[in-house]
């Protein structure tokens, strides 16, 4: 019941009730029970026509005098959910209310006082009903404010942050809201400090599951309500009420709800607004690869929009993920948290159709919000079901490394400020400028082992450029070959900021003819003795030792402790392989073929 009603402990302390010196016999553990209304009764089969939560007067003349009755009669009483039960001595009654009711009343908790002085009923009532009647006037103003606040903040879009400082500040109460990871997007402290208010947030957070959409979970003390619309829930909103002051006030209940609605509608409202403006982005775009639209109504139409396109340097960059699948097995970014991938908003409870289409949808809104930080200006939009491309136009080639420098750390601060907070990982190794030189790429294809154990995972989004162009009508190849080299890179071992056509090196090169059946043929016939092989002895699987041996440089001694097998066994294997494929294993020309088959039969099998 809603803590706008006093409490039987708080009756007890009102003038009329101590007029009549009150005395609990019985129920101390209800004294905390909520009083909605106060009735007088002198009958025994008064709780039939009760509903729960009145505190009942009664001066015991109707009362059974049996002790069967009297049980029953209280019995009744707790059944139905009265708050307690004040007994006038003097009438029935003289010393005291009988052992067996007070028995009765201690069994079910049921709070019994005893008046010893006569005090009419009518000042109880009227002091009670006051309270509860100036209670809900002040939680009537306060549910007022809530709306006329919360309704502002939706007519002016405000951000998460502004709804979450001004819900707190009605409420006195920190309040965080996270996604479906549990991860933090915003909060307010609402005074408290912040850092014990995060510390171990989302084992925290799993701990507080109360049943339905907005509940109260008294074990943890928070109020949460789930946030979403168009039946997408994307993210809880929780309110720090303490356990110990009973359930929270309606009004909070409200606040909650209202806050909650108001940061879903602000997130439709985003969308909604730039939705025309992108699908023109996206209809400009796909023209320019498809050659849909004359190249002149291109222009004319980007321009329309604040893009101007003529005279200007064209870079086309496309930013994808790693992995196809939003719970991909690609390693954990340092940029997303591990529960669960950007996205499906991450829960095993959010993954499902839209799981896809909403992790395309929140990279293009990471692109879009990227290009704007890096005050350029150019298309943005999703190319197709895993890429989201961006035409950049620049002022002239000379501004090139400089602009995609500015965008790929802007598109890194973009997705690191969207992903929750989380505890503090290891220093993440600085971004190496665009036009530094390459780092060693060492063996062409890099096992996920061995990447040393402090050094940090790769990003889960590539970035990647085409050549930069000087016209409109060149633009379409630069968005082919960034689309080529995004691709590409996607099994590279490094974490560049952004990729070239330089970086893509033999796999990346491998991937882009991976379609080309001469090179299919080669693999077959380089490969296909031993994919046949392993076809008919699955547990043998002696591709893996091959790609061992030759990934460890042929180092026999290196690739069995890769493999995970003695060396006598490795040797073995390899002895096997050399014969299924009539090849000498020790001649580098021939590994250096079996090497480069291997990485072909990776880009042919990579989707």
């Amino acid at each position: 019941m809603s803590p706008v009603f006093p409490t039987v402990r708080e009756v007890l302390d009102l003038v009329p009730v101590r007029n009549g010196a009150p005395r609990l016999v019985a129920g101390t553990a209800g004294l905390d029970r909520s009083v909605r209304w106060v009735h007088i009764a002198e009958v025994p089969d008064i709780a039939t026509l009760l509903g729960g939560g009145e505190l009942v007067l009664t001066t015991g003349i109707g009362l059974p005098g049996d002790d069967a009755g009297l049980r029953e009669f209280i019995g009744a009483l707790a059944d139905v959910g009265v708050s307690g039960l004040a007994v006038e001595l003097g009438r029935r009654y003289v010393s005291g209310v009988p052992r067996v009711m007070a028995a009765a009343a201690e069994r079910r908790g049921l709070p019994l006082i005893e008046l010893r002085r006569g005090t009419p009923f009518v000042r109880i009532t009227e002091a009670v009903h006051a309270l509860i009647v100036d209670a809900q006037l002040t939680e009537l103003r306060a549910t007022e404010e809530i709306h006329q606040r919360f309704t502002e903040l939706s007519v002016e879009g405000a951000e998460p942050a502004e709804v979450l400082r001004q819900a707190a500040e009605l409420a006195g109460c920190p309040m965080v809201l996270e996604n479906l990871s549990r991860q933090v997007l915003a909060y307010d402290p609402a005074g408290e400090n912040a850092e014990l208010l995060l510390d171990g947030w989302e084992r925290h957070s799993r701990q507080i599951r109360p049943p339905g959409r907005t509940a109260y979970d008294p074990d943890s003390g928070w109020l949460v309500t789930t946030v979403g619309a168009r039946g997408q829930d994307w993210g809880r909103l929780l309110l720090r009420w303490p356990a110990t002051e009973s359930t929270p006030p309606t009004r909070l209940t409200i606040l909650i709800e209202r806050a909650a609605s108001t940061l879903a509608l602000g997130r439709l409202i985003r969308r909604d607004a730039e939705g025309l403006e992108r699908q023109i982005h996206r209809t400009l775009l796909t023209a320019l690869i498809d050659h849909s639209r004359p190249v002149d109504e291109v222009a004319l139409r980007a321009k329309a929009l604040g893009v101007v396109l003529d005279r200007r340097h064209l870079v086309g960059v496309v930013v994808r993920h790693r992995a196809d699948e939003p719970a991909g097995d690609a390693g954990t970014p340092d940029d997303e948290p591990a529960p669960a991938r950007r996205g499906g908003r991450r829960d095993t409870d959010a993954e499902g159709p839209e799981a896809g289409p909403a992790r395309l949808r929140d990279l293009a809104e990471a692109v879009s919000q990227a290009v704007r930080d890096a005050k350029l200006t150019g298309l943005t939009s999703p190319l197709d079901d895993q890429a989201v491309g961006a035409l950049l136009a620049l002022p002239d080639p000379a501004a090139e490394e400089k602009a995609l420098s500015a965008f790929a750390a802007a598109l890194r601060r973009v997705r690191l400020d969207a992903a929750p907070a989380a505890p503090a990982a290891p220093a993440a190794r600085p971004a190496r400028p665009l036009d530094a030189p390459d780092r060693p790429a060492g063996r062409a294809v890099a096992s996920a082992s061995a990447r040393p154990v402090d050094a940090p995972p790769r990003a889960a989004i590539v970035v990647a450029a085409g050549s930069g162009v000087g016209s409109l009508r060149e633009a379409r190849r630069s968005l082919i070959e960034a689309r080529q080299v995004a691709e590409a890179a996607r099994r590279d071992p490094r974490d560049l900021p952004c990729y070239r056509l330089p970086h893509v090196g033999l796999a990346g090169l491998l991937h882009l003819l991976r379609d080309e059946p001469r090179l299919q043929t080669f693999v077959e016939r380089e490969l296909g003795p031993l994919l046949a092989y392993d076809a008919q002895h699955p547990r043998e699987q002696l591709l893996g030792t091959l790609r061992a041996y030759l990934e460890q440089g042929r180092n026999k001694s290196a690739g069995a402790a890769a493999a995970h097998l003695s060396r006598p066994a490795f040797y073995e294997r390899l002895a096997r392989i050399g014969r299924i494929l009539d090849a000498d294993l020790d001649s580098v020309d021939r590994c250096l073929s079996l090497h480069v088959a291997l990485l072909a039969l990776d880009a042919v099998r990579t989707p």
